[in-house]
């Protein structure tokens, strides 16, 4: 009889010890599973960090007296504007390696420009490689005060994420000064 009652005193401690046991491990698993999402969470955001910052915290183009535009450095280390293109507002990176303005076909719909009605003629050498290009005029540009008729401009065919200002725009200011974390652009 003794070793009934033993037998049964160890079935039940037994399952006691296995069932606190397995809480612990699934309580264990659990707060891994946390952690591991938190973990992954942190390391896809410090990832996108310029790209999150860029959005929350474009820099401001300010213009100020005398017309001049004075741009402040992202944290990217780019200068970005935003221009009103054919009465849209477009962003723009300032690209001195871009010969000239630069569209995204996302940006010419915004700006009332048919891309599918463009002939694709041009090709342009990219960081991404060669693209087909469509030279257009864009009724009006402006930047700042400055407002400007008839530039010139190309469509980018293939897939660019910003529109690029470009050197034949920036060469109608009299003068482009990089200082420190700002652009100034003097008409």
């Amino acid at each position: 009889m003794m070793v009934f009652y033993l037998l049964i005193l160890l079935v039940i401690g037994g399952s006691l010890i296995f069932g606190d046991f397995r809480n612990r491990f699934a309580r264990a698993i659990h707060q891994l599973g946390i952690w591991a999402v938190i973990i992954a969470s942190v390391t896809i955001i410090f990832s996108m960090r310029a790209e999150i910052e860029g959005r929350l915290f474009p820099s401001a183009t300010v213009a100020v007296e005398g017309g001049d535009i004075i741009l402040t450095r992202s944290r990217d280390g780019h200068f970005y504007a935003t221009l009103q293109i054919n009465g849209a507002d477009i962003p723009f990176i300032v690209d001195t390696g871009a010969s000239q303005i630069v569209i995204t076909t996302a940006d010419a719909l915004r700006a009332g420009i048919d891309p599918d009605s463009l002939n694709y003629i041009g090709r342009a050498q990219t960081a991404n490689g060669i693209v087909r290009t469509a030279p257009i005029k864009l009724d009006s540009v402006q930047f700042g005060d400055r407002i400007d008729q008839r530039v010139r401009a190309s469509v980018n065919g293939g897939d660019m994420e910003t529109s690029l200002l470009g050197m034949s725009y920036l060469s109608k200011f009299e003068k482009i000064e990089i200082t420190g974390q700002t652009m100034r652009l003097v008409p």
